[in-house]
């Protein structure tokens, strides 16, 4: 992206590249055309989105990328640059679809400053860091550390790992999740407690055991009156923790509507899922039973990625005020 491109006319275009963007895009408008060594680049318009296509002179599609702004990337990607960068700023953020079907987010970052270089950093879809030529975090931290408090000697390693060390809240509740590498972990007393919990009688369809981090087990099921039903079990104890109950949008808790639509003011989205978890009544955390909470995912569509949709994954408290916001499905049957 760095090689000297010039600009031309679409008549100089080759018509094999002009029919490979209207297979790849159905409705499109393009501002201008580029030519490199080997290379043709549409810059143009698709979903009221900008973007750059790039195709070989034979009409080859290679790639795409759509600049992004950081508010709409995902929340697991900006919290890594925040909390491992301070110091630096993000000099752009693109969307990136490739001809093998790989997509990601490049983010191109850089110590504040003059003379530094551009670092970039790639992001999977769900924000996750895949490949970086940036500084160490760790080392960046430290510097950052020390020159902002020069009279506290060594500390600076001292307060990284007290950084690594901070956890957050005990409360067990659905978490960060890779569904994909977790194996089903179902005793049979896990088992006899669901079947207690929900005889057979009551159970139209499941259960169906998944497996929602290391130490938890899911049984999605729907009861006898039609409804979405989850009982979640803790494996080490093989102990109930808490149950789910998916609502119906006549039945949306108002609060939690209310905050949804000032949260996305002016923007079209849609509540995908609102689901009331309930914990068991002998479940306990430092000797208390923590109160009931409600997970909520809500879509948006991503302008010019085509029927790509955003998810926000949030959770609320009992009356029904934010408290967490997830990064990550909370596992393999949650809304992907």
């Amino acid at each position: 992206m760095t090689v000297a491109q010039n600009k031309i006319k679409e008549t100089q275009v080759p018509k094999s590249v002009l029919i490979s963007l209207d297979k790849k895009y159905d409705s499109y408008k393009v501002k201008t055309w580029y030519q490199s060594p080997g290379q043709y680049i549409a810059e143009f318009v698709y979903d009221g989105q900008k973007g750059r296509a790039y195709f070989t002179h034979n009409g080859d599609w290679q790639y795409s990328s759509f600049p992004t702004k950081q508010d709409d990337c995902p929340t697991a990607m900006n919290r890594y640059f925040i909390d491992n960068y301070p110091g630096y700023r993000i000099k752009s953020i693109d969307y990136v679809e490739q001809m093998d079907g790989d997509v990601y987010y490049r983010m191109m970052i850089v110590k504040t400053g003059v003379g530094y270089s551009d670092n970039e950093l790639i992001f999977d879809p769900r924000g996750r860091l895949q490949k970086s030529n940036a500084p160490d975090p760790d080392a960046v931290k430290r510097e950052y550390y020390t020159l902002n408090n020069p009279d506290e000697g060594d500390v600076a390693d001292e307060h990284l790992r007290n950084l690594k060390s901070n956890k957050g809240g005990k409360r067990p509740s659905p978490v960060e999740d890779v569904p994909e590498v977790l194996a089903v972990d179902t005793t049979d007393a896990i088992i006899a407690s669901f079947n207690k919990i929900c005889p057979p009688s009551k159970v139209v369809e499941g259960p169906e055991w998944v497996t929602r981090n290391p130490g938890m087990v899911v049984a999605y099921y729907i009861n006898r009156q039609g409804v979405e039903m989850e009982e979640v079990y803790d494996v080490a104890t093989e102990s109930h923790i808490m149950s789910g109950k998916v609502l119906d949008k006549d039945h949306y808790t108002a609060a939690i509507v209310k905050y949804i639509a000032e949260k996305f003011k002016g923007e079209k989205y849609k509540i995908e899922r609102m689901i009331v978890y309930t914990y068991d009544s002998k479940w306990r955390v430092d000797g208390k039973k923590p109160k009931p909470f409600t997970y909520v995912v809500v879509s948006q569509k991503v302008k010019g990625l085509g029927n790509k949709l955003k998810y926000t994954r949030m959770e609320f408290d009992a009356s029904g005020a934010f408290t967490n916001l997830l990064t990550q499905p909370i596992d393999k049957n949650d809304i992907q």
